[in-house]
């Protein structure tokens, strides 16, 4: 079975949570986090989470998605999360739809777009323009 056709079984057996009852976790006694609306109970790995507890317990009870995203987590991060999957939110309270945020596989596709000519287009361009006016102004001081 596919990554992603297993996530799509798990969801459908997942206890549902309100953002309300997610918002009542956020000390070192339960610390609760959404990431892409999944709750995670993070307690247990608040000690071994390799940037510091205070990071988990600053976003405790609140949607991490865009924090979990911009630090760019490795893959084992990421498969690390199933541990601590607890459910997901309530229909009405998911705002991270399928629509609204890219899987995080779909990053790995833009930096394989992000090496194409394109990229190397503008540095090479004021690679260029550098060397022509440096060309330009030696040459003309001789």
């Amino acid at each position: 079975m596919t990554e992603s056709s297993t996530v799509g079984a798990e969801s459908t057996n997942l206890k549902k949570f309100s953002t309300k009852e997610v918002e009542g976790h956020k000390d070192k006694n339960s610390t609760w986090l959404i990431i892409h609306d999944k709750v995670y109970d993070v307690t247990k790995f608040l000690e071994e989470h390799p940037g510091g507890e205070e990071v988990l317990l600053e976003m405790g009870g609140k949607d991490a998605t865009e924090n979990f995203e911009d630090v760019g987590h490795s893959t084992d991060a990421r498969t690390m999360m199933a541990d601590y999957l607890i459910g997901e939110l309530r229909d009405e309270d998911k705002k991270n739809t399928n629509e609204n945020v890219k899987k995080w596989g779909a990053y790995e596709e833009d930096k394989e777009e992000g090496s194409s000519w394109k990229s190397w287009l503008i540095p090479m361009a004021l690679a260029l323009t550098a060397s022509l006016v440096f060309r330009f102004f030696f040459l003309r001081s001789n």
